[in-house]
Formats: structure tokens, C-alpha cells, sequence
């Protein structure tokens, strides 16, 4: 059986992509918790054009 093997998306460090890859496709919950506060810092977007409808955070005040 052929091990599938990725890349953290944080920290480039390899990990096997399996149901004992407790954080995959991060390497850790470091990784993890890192990759998370870049998009709630909304430092990360999904592409895509803008709609008049978006609001940003900054907005709502």
C-alpha cells in the first residue's frame, strides 16, 4: 500500500496523510492554530471576484 505524503500547508514539513495524522494536512496543532489565526486575521482569501453584498469586518462598525 502506497503511503500518500503532503506538505503542511504552515510549515512545509512532510506528513503521511492518514487517519493517525491527528492534524493532517497540518504537522501540528502549532501548524494548525497558526494556519487559523491568518484567516481570522483575514490574511487568507479564496478567490474570487468581490460581490457588493461582502461585507469586511472593518465594516461593521
Amino acid at each position: 500500500m502506497k503511503m500518500t505524503i503532503v506538505n503542511c500547508p504552515t510549515c512545509e514539513k512532510e506528513v503521511i496523510w492518514s487517519p493517525e495524522s491527528e492534524f493532517r494536512p497540518f504537522c501540528s496543532k502549532r501548524c494548525q492554530i497558526i494556519d487559523l489565526g491568518d484567516w481570522a486575521a483575514e490574511k487568507n482569501r479564496i478567490a474570487g471576484s468581490e460581490s457588493e453584498n461582502d461585507v469586511m469586518s472593518a465594516e461593521l462598525d
